[in-house]
């Protein structure tokens, strides 16, 4: 088929090459010139494991093309992808301007019937907004679909040619045999397609994001009380995943979820709750749970230097992106940490294996950025911290030479926002560790 995808993030990008590797012709669009002269070049704008081989594979091969701008080539797919930015407004709303902007672009070049896919996560209600918006804007039959993605960044292409299932929102036979064909590859390969109303698509979307960032949520919450109690989550959560009606899947204590799903979905939901005045309770306050984690563990960090000027205090930070395998900082507890700490005066030293160009856009207009260092490796970060602060969980974090990290820490303690290390054998080298709702000695004795 030919198929057009309008919108090259990591949704689009990712969704274009995957189609292309499975034969299909597929013409990318995005207004960003940069983006496009890059993947013309032959460089990847995001990073996402195995996506470069997969653009570059099939760019040669004649079956992906990019270009900034609409012409009358789109008119060639029967099927157009939209996966613009939704981003959340102040108030959680998902901002759906870009989607109505990029179909305004098209209308004037639509000469026949077309199937307009919306990949972007909408607000409930939108397939059947934008269907009307249509019918008073363009001459041809046309359709609107529903089909969500579910594709986490760091395994965007491995959970797009291997999906659990495929959700397909739209009330036309015609549209669902089209986008059955469409994935036929993946049926032959026994993932289920499921056909529903365009309003259920669109919010299993949200149904299920809110799950995922409520698993988050409640171990954060389970951590927290063994920190209040004496307790320890490793012992705790090994209780818990043990049932099998509860599973282990997103149940990592963790200074909080991140990213620009779950954050924008949860608030996207809660505003949804809001503004229809409906009496559910758990959207909001999964958000608010989230919050504090962060805030809890930046305070646990600055309990423990007491009384001492925090201004002379230098920590290392590991780890900037929202979790490993991306390099995207958005919503990312660990900025948010990061930024917490800035606020007391404090001196840091990042490192990211990927995500420090991005850090470094995001704090280019801070003041306090004088107080910040981008380091060129772990041990980098580390030379003359009082500290260690881990907020992501990076393979390459799980097993540095500690007795190097206890020879260069001046406080000699780790404060470990994914709980990657052991405790005890923590101690063996002489050093501390502050985890999540995994008590240190000293904090014991001082409960007590």
């Amino acid at each position: 088929m030919k198929i057009s995808v309008i919108g090259l993030g990591y949704v689009g990008l990712v969704t274009g090459a995957c189609f292309a590797e499975l034969g299909h012709e597929v013409l990318g669009i995005d207004i960003d010139e940069s983006k496009i002269k890059a993947l013309k070049d032959g460089e990847m704008p995001i990073y996402e494991p195995g996506l470069r081989e997969l653009v570059l594979r099939n760019k040669t091969d004649g079956r992906l093309k990019f270009q900034s701008s609409i012409t009358k080539e789109i008119d060639d797919s029967l099927l157009i992808f939209i996966a613009v930015g939704t981003p959340s407004l102040e108030n959680g709303k998902s901002d759906t301007t870009a989607v109505y902007k990029a179909i305004d672009s098209i209308i004037p070049y639509i000469k026949n019937y077309k199937i307009f896919v919306l990949k972007s996560t909408v607000p409930i209600g939108t397939n059947e907004e934008l269907k009307k918006y249509l019918d008073n804007k363009l001459k041809t039959e046309f359709d609107v679909a529903s089909n969500p993605e579910f594709l986490k960044e760091g395994s965007a292409v491995n959970d797009f040619m291997k999906p659990d299932r495929i959700i397909i929102g739209t009330n036309s036979i015609k549209v669902a045999e089209i986008m059955k064909e469409l994935y036929s590859h993946f049926t032959r390969n026994g993932h289920p397609i499921l056909i529903m109303d365009t309003c259920s698509a669109e919010t299993v979307k949200y149904a299920c994001n809110f799950m995922l960032a409520l698993k988050v949520a409640y171990i954060n919450e389970i951590a927290s009380l063994c920190d209040a109690i004496g307790a320890d989550i490793r012992r705790v959560r090994e209780g818990i995943i043990s049932d099998p009606r509860i599973g282990k899947q997103f149940l990592y204590p963790s200074i909080g979820y991140g990213g620009s799903c779950l954050p924008k979905d949860v608030k996207a939901l809660a505003d949804f709750v809001t503004e229809n005045k409906l009496d559910l309770l758990i959207p909001k306050a999964t958000l608010e749970s989230n919050i504090r984690h962060s805030k809890r563990f930046v305070s646990k960090i600055i309990d423990w230097f007491g009384k001492a000027d925090l201004q002379n205090k230098t920590l290392a930070v590991w780890g900037i992106s929202f979790k490993a395998g991306t390099d995207d900082i958005r919503e990312s507890p660990s900025i948010n940490i990061i930024e917490g700490l800035l606020e007391k005066g404090i001196k840091l030293r990042l490192y990211d294996p990927i995500a420090l160009k991005n850090a470094k856009k995001h704090f280019a207009n801070d003041p306090k950025t004088q107080n910040i260092y981008l380091a060129s490796s772990e041990m980098d970060a580390v030379k003359d911290s009082d500290a260690l602060v881990v907020c992501t969980e990076w393979l390459q974090f799980r097993n540095p030479d500690f007795e190097k990290l206890a020879s260069i820490l001046k406080e000699k303690v780790i404060f470990d926002g994914r709980n990657l290390y052991d405790p005890e054998k923590l101690k063996l080298y002489g050093l501390t560790h502050m985890g999540v709702g995994v008590f240190s000695s000293k904090i014991r004795s001082k409960v007590k």
